[in-house]
């Protein structure tokens, strides 16, 4: 009977596209679930569509486009991994702010989870009994960590930090360890962009927070990883090179599962507070600005190194 009903529900035109758990709360009666309230989501999601999703650096990124014709020479690629791995270690502050400033023990936990898996905790499924027992199979491969589950009862691998597994791409390149990661190697642009994920992201305000936090995985999920696996691909294909790409297309499988959380998740915030609707747009999109800021870097300093030689030769 209760599925009837919520698939009643769900065909209702004013609640069609609210997720199930969503539509189950309201069947229930749950606490601030009613379908005026669910109908008043729809609409924001609607806004949300038209005033943040729309941003260029979701739309169209110049950087990633021309990345993904692998038409890079190696200097660009080194320059890449050095600004990707500064952006990765930076990341690690604006995380563990995230941590400290949840205002609830799930959401605290939710942060831990990405954090602890940015640091080497792998994922672990539910009823997994292969790492119960916490040893470290010989020869471990990040490359085929499991994207899925959690890190509680996870095992830890220095290997499977994602420092560690860029610097393994950054090895292909003859970089130096000390080379990457510290701020002192980041461009303005890229500072800049880990300056506002620790400011918004990782900020005190939660509400700011979970702005920044849902742009962020709105941007992760819209296809820029693709990009740069098949301009990884298609250097390698072009240039009998090996560099590998193993650390883009985990996090090109794990994205595409975050999206189909982040609509429940927003839902879940939504329905248990008196969302400002405006802030939460105005700092989603300049989160947006922020990541845009730092590819707009990368893309200036390609540019500029491609037309030096025309320059020299005048």
């Amino acid at each position: 009977m209760t599925k009837v009903l919520r698939k009643s529900l769900s065909s209702e035109p004013d609640l069609a596209g609210l997720t199930p758990p969503t539509l189950q709360a309201i069947l229930e009666g749950q606490p601030g679930y009613t379908a005026e309230r669910g109908q008043a989501f729809l609409r924001f999601r609607a806004r949300l569509a038209s005033e943040l999703f729309n941003h260029r650096v979701i739309t169209a990124n110049p950087y990633t486009a021309w990345f993904s014709r692998g038409e890079q020479n190696e200097a660009q690629i080194r320059e890449f991994v050095v600004q990707f791995s500064v952006f990765s270690n930076q990341f690690l502050i604006a995380q563990l702010n995230k941590v400290i400033n949840a205002d609830t023990l799930d959401g605290m936990r939710a942060s831990k989870e990405i954090l602890a898996n940015e640091l080497g905790v792998t994922f672990r499924k539910a009823g997994d009994s292969r790492s119960k027992t916490g040893t470290r199979p010989a020869g471990f491969d990040p490359d085929r960590a499991g994207t899925e589950g959690s890190v509680q009862g996870g095992v830890f691998h220095f290997e499977a930090g994602h420092f560690e597994w860029l610097w393994t791409i950054a090895k292909h390149l003859d970089l130096r360890f000390g080379e990457i990661g510290h701020r002192r190697h980041g461009r303005p642009p890229t500072l800049n962009f880990c300056d506002e994920l620790i400011r918004l992201y990782g900020g005190e305000n939660y509400e700011v927070s979970q702005a920044a936090s849902f742009a962020v995985e709105n941007w992760a999920a819209a296809g820029f990883w693709k990009e740069l696996i098949a301009g990884f691909r298609t250097y390698n294909e072009k240039h009998g090179t090996h560099i590998p790409a193993g650390f883009f297309v985990w996090h090109d499988r794990v994205e595409a599962q975050h999206a189909r959380h982040t609509q429940e998740e927003l839902e879940e915030y939504y329905f248990h507070t008196a969302l400002n609707e405006d802030h939460f747009v105005r700092y989603g999109n300049e989160m947006l600005d922020g990541v845009a800021t730092f590819w707009d870097g990368l893309e200036a300093q390609r540019t500029a190194s491609q037309s030096q030689p025309a320059l020299r030769n005048r």
